[in-house]
């Protein structure tokens, strides 16, 4: 095993065993701002693996994230029981919603992926790579170019989470009706 594999099974053996590391970094961020720049990865080898380069133009930003249902108001006047929900579930993950959210605040940047840091009782903590689409070192890096090509990926799903919204990693068999398929598509577009 490298020491990439080493220190993934640290992190992993600290979220198991909710260590004081690991308690007192989240009180910390608890704390702090909910969209956060840093210098360097939390867990390197985990950004490493989603294509992170420590080069100049690459931005590390930390994103909390409220746990739990959205709640709608409760209406004015009467409703059927079925219809009284007030409790909903949000259809993107909590990972692309704090994607969303640094792209918002970083917008001269494109998203480059996402990646679970922790989570306390109200929270979840995620830490996004973008890329600066002016800064020379990206422009004239392959691997970043491609992504550069793709504008706002984030908001279309290509990112690796919205990528897993769409059901684009669940294949095989009972998985039939994870995504439309392409075939209805097309009865749907040549019809009448």
């Amino acid at each position: 095993m490298g020491s990439y594999g080493h220190i993934e099974k640290t992190f992993q053996n600290e979220y198991k065993a909710r260590s004081v590391e690991l308690r007192n970094r989240l009180n910390a961020w608890n704390s702090g701002e909910v969209i956060v720049r840093i210098d360097r990865p939390t867990n390197i080898s985990r950004a490493r693996s989603l294509g992170y380069k420590a080069k100049q133009g690459v931005i590390l930003v930390r994103v909390r994230v409220g746990k739990g249902l959205s709640k709608r108001q409760k209406p004015a006047h009467g409703r059927k029981p079925s219809k009284m929900g007030r409790f909903y579930a949000y259809r993107k993950s909590l990972q692309s919603v704090a994607e969303e959210r640094a792209a918002r605040r970083f917008s001269n940047c494109e998203i480059l992926n996402s990646y679970y840091v922790g989570e306390d009782g109200g929270s979840k903590y995620f830490e996004i790579m973008l890329l600066d689409r002016s800064h020379p070192a990206i422009a004239s890096d392959p691997d970043f170019s491609r992504i550069l090509g793709q504008k706002n990926r984030v908001y279309r799903g290509l990112t690796s989470s919205g990528r897993a919204h769409r059901g684009l990693f669940v294949k095989g068999k009972g998985a039939e009706k994870v995504r439309p398929s392409i075939r209805s598509k097309q009865r749907h577009f040549f019809r009448g």
